[in-house]
This record gives structure tokens, C-alpha cells and sequence, in this order.
């Protein structure tokens, strides 16, 4: 077999926490490769090993038949190793080729940097893997799809052979998606070998020729996509039979809980984003609310939790003007929000786990006497909610936030945010980044709120 990567046997520990379980991955040259678990699988960390950012506690790592040893990022760069992370990596203020060419800078004869032929450069890239990125834009500037293709083309410029996609549809429209597997084939194409990580399967049947899963840092099959059902796949993954359907009984509609009105709110641009924007949302109700990135959610659910303050417009709650509340006050009047970006508005990464599920209730009889913070009861929630939403980490709640996989940071919020069980519950993507045993399990918490 010609085999551009292979990892055999790669055991990691982390403190209390065995990630990587002897664990054996072999792709073919000029394959997409799937690599599928759930949430805490131990599929980044695979990947954090291969790009440099970890080395394994026992294991070795072949590329291209040569076994070597990556001590760093440099390194798998220079062997050819490119990765696209799941939180992007790039400068906001940069232009698209300022990131691309960040810390290998071509010169002019003169010593400043060369920007006309990178730029020329970046333009064939783009063009011939079809990208169509625009090289002097602003990162700030353009939409996340098109922030993924600069990471893209980051790789492409460093001559990267081994593409590692860490879950890449996790912030995409159904549009940049389709986009985006067209973009992987044409890479594959052209020689290029990938290494799709995911839990997405309509995603592995789109585009991937071999998938191996992982459960709970164990390895427990390879499988040929084209012979493997979705059904198949999921049960590998959870280790039990998932049920793809949401039950959902009629439900009587109680009084009116939220009413919007003539609300107006502009975005970072100063332009204006929600205009004039009436809504009214009664007890027992889920009221979806759909749309392409960029087109006001964020900035109408910015508005409604107090994180942006609206040019005009009244937020009513229970039949009480809740407009000029602070944030604190609008979520101890009965709101909840399962914010959009958990890194920036769901969680303090440097907290632990048991630190973030009282956030909100710290000041709470339930938690505090007189100023002083009850440990005891703290733990017992904190180990009530682990329990009870399966969020997963190496310390338990005292696991410090930022070390937890994405798709268990995600669950913390959840958890938090369901168990306060508030009149109104905003949720922005509330299964971004989360595989299908969770999905079921969240959709079917949030149908019982």
C-alpha cells in the first residue's frame, strides 16, 4: 500500500485523562481519509500529534514510508503537513496574502516584503483549485467560508501535500459546504492527500473514500465509505443504536413571554443591521429564526441579551419593559442564551468547569452565604450536571475549561443554561461542533424545556 501517513499505535495521556488509546491510522496517498468520533473521541488530539502540536506518549508516525519524529508545527510544515484548525488562526486587521505569507515573508532585492508576487501567486493558488479568494481583502472584511479558504491556501502556499481539515463545515452555510467538498475533490485531484476530521456522516458520504472511528480513544474499525451506511457509522461512533428523529408532542400555547418591538441595531460596521424588527414568542413555543451568516441574527440576539446596545426599539419580557437592563438583571429576569461563539461570550476559558456552571447563580442562596462561596454545594451541581448532560474531561469539574474538547464546552453551556430553566431560552447554534449521540440528546432536552 502506498500510504502517505501512517500512526501506529499512538497512545497520549493527559493528566487524568488517557486521549489517544493505541490507536492505529493509515491513509492512502491522494485519499480523503474521514476520521469520525464523538465529541471527546480523542480525533483532535490524533491530529495535534500529526501537525506537531503534541507528541505522543507511545507510538510512532510514518510520512510517506519514513518514520519520523514531529517535535513541532515547523516541522510537520516542512514534511509537507498543513492543518486547517477548527477556531481559525488568523489576524483581523491583516489582508488575506499578509496571513498567508505570515512568518515566511518574501523579500525584495531592497529588504521590504514582496506583496506583488505573492499576491500574483495567491491568485493562481486560488484560481487553481478554484478558492476565489480576493488577496488584498481585509480578514475582518470577508465572511468565516471565505476566512476557511485563506487557511486553505495557507497550506497550498507552504506546499503543503497532507491537508488536515479539523471539522470544517462547523461554521459553513449548506452553500459553502457544497463549495467546500468540491474544493476537497479538486484538491484530492491534483494529488493531494486529506484527512477530514468530523462527525458530520451525510459529509463522509459526500466526499470521503475511507473513515476510520474512534470511541472514547479507542480505535474501533476502518470502514469503505461507499459500502457503509450513515446508520452504520453513527452506531460505530456511539457505540448504540441512534435515533435520527426528533419526538415532538403537541404542545398547548401559554401566555406571550417575549415581544420585540420596532427593534433597530447596528453591527460593528455602524451599519445598520436589525431594522424595525417585531417579533412575539409565547410559553411552549420554539420559534426558529434562519438565515445565511451576516444577515442580523447575531446582533438581534445581541440586542435581546443585553451584549449590544439598540438604537431604538422595546424588549418586553413577561409583560415587563426589560430594554435598559444590564446584562446580570435581563438574566435574572428568566432569559438563558446559548451564545453563538462559546469562546467569546459562553465560557471563561481559564475558569474551571465547576466555575462556569455557576456564572450566573454565584450570588445565589444556592451557592453563597453571607459572600462566602459554598464549595460543597457547588460540587454536588457541578457533578449533577456532568452526570446528568455526559459533558466529558481529563479532571472532572475541575478540568479547567479551556482543555475540554470543543464539543464538551459546547455541552457545559447547554447544561448550565437548561438546568437554570429560564422563561426564555436563546440558543444560536446550539449543536455547532457536536456529533449525533448529542444532538439527539440536546434537541430532545430543549423539545422538553
Amino acid at each position: 500500500m502506498d500510504y502517505a501517513i501512517e500512526m501506529l499505535n499512538i497512545t497520549k495521556d493527559f493528566p487524568g485523562i488517557r486521549a489517544n488509546d493505541n490507536v492505529t491510522l493509515q491513509v492512502e496517498r491522494g485519499t480523503i481519509h474521514a476520521l469520525l468520533g464523538e465529541n471527546g473521541a480523542g480525533k483532535s488530539t490524533l491530529m495535534s500529534i500529526l501537525f506537531g502540536l503534541y507528541e505522543p506518549t507511545e507510538g510512532i508516525i510514518k510520512v510517506n514510508g519514513k518514520e519520523v519524529k514531529i517535535s513541532n508545527p515547523n516541522v510537520a510544515n516542512d514534511l509537507g503537513i498543513g492543518m486547517v484548525h477548527q477556531h481559525f488562526k488568523l489576524v483581523h486587521n491583516f489582508t488575506v496574502t499578509e496571513n498567508i505569507i505570515l512568518g515566511i515573508e518574501p523579500k525584495t532585492k531592497i529588504g521590504t516584503v514582496d506583496t506583488k508576487n505573492t499576491s500574483k501567486r495567491i491568485k493562481e493558488l486560488s484560481e487553481k483549485y478554484g478558492l476565489e479568494v480576493d488577496p488584498k481583502q481585509k480578514i475582518e472584511d470577508i465572511t468565516v467560508g471565505m476566512q476557511q479558504r485563506v487557511e486553505i491556501l495557507k497550506m497550498l502556499y507552504r506546499n503543503a501535500d497532507i491537508l488536515i481539515f479539523d471539522e470544517p463545515t462547523a461554521v459553513l452555510t449548506p452553500q459553502e459546504i457544497e463549495e467546500l467538498i468540491q474544493i476537497m475533490k479538486n484538491l484530492a485531484a491534483e494529488g493531494k492527500t486529506i484527512i477530514l476530521i468530523t462527525h458530520k456522516l451525510k459529509e463522509i458520504k459526500a466526499v470521503a473514500d475511507k473513515c476510520t472511528v474512534l470511541r472514547r480513544g479507542k480505535f474501533i474499525a476502518e470502514v469503505v465509505v461507499k459500502d457503509t451506511s450513515e446508520k452504520e457509522m453513527a452506531e460505530m461512533m456511539v457505540g448504540r443504536e441512534v435515533d435520527f428523529r426528533i419526538h415532538k408532542p403537541a404542545i398547548e400555547i401559554g401566555p406571550k413571554v417575549l415581544e420585540l418591538q420596532d427593534i433597530c441595531v447596528k453591527n460593528n460596521r455602524g451599519t445598520r443591521a436589525v431594522e424595525n424588527f417585531s417579533l412575539s414568542v409565547h410559553a411552549g413555543e420554539i420559534v426558529g429564526i434562519a438565515g445565511i451568516d451576516g444577515n442580523g441574527q447575531t446582533e438581534l440576539v445581541e440586542a435581546i441579551t443585553g451584549l449590544v446596545s439598540m438604537q431604538s426599539g422595546k424588549i418586553i419580557l413577561n409583560g415587563k419593559d426589560v430594554t435598559g437592563f444590564s446584562i446580570k438583571k435581563k438574566i435574572d429576569s428568566g432569559i438563558g442564551h446559548v451564545p453563538e461563539d462559546r469562546h467569546k461570550h459562553g465560557l471563561i476559558l481559564d475558569f474551571k468547569l465547576k466555575e462556569n456552571f455557576i456564572i450566573h447563580g454565584y450570588n445565589s442562596t444556592d451557592f453563597s452565604k453571607n459572600g462566602i462561596l459554598q464549595f460543597k454545594k457547588i460540587d454536588e451541581y457541578a457533578d449533577k450536571l456532568i452526570n446528568e448532560f455526559d459533558v466529558r474531561s481529563g479532571q472532572g469539574k475541575e478540568t479547567i475549561t479551556r482543555s475540554m474538547s470543543g464539543g464538551n464546552q459546547q455541552k457545559a453551556i447547554i447544561a448550565r443554561e437548561i438546568d437554570r430553566s429560564p422563561d426564555l431560552l436563546i440558543v444560536v447554534q446550539p449543536t455547532r461542533g457536536l456529533d449525533v449521540g448529542a444532538i439527539e440528546y440536546i434537541h430532545g432536552r430543549i423539545v422538553n424545556e
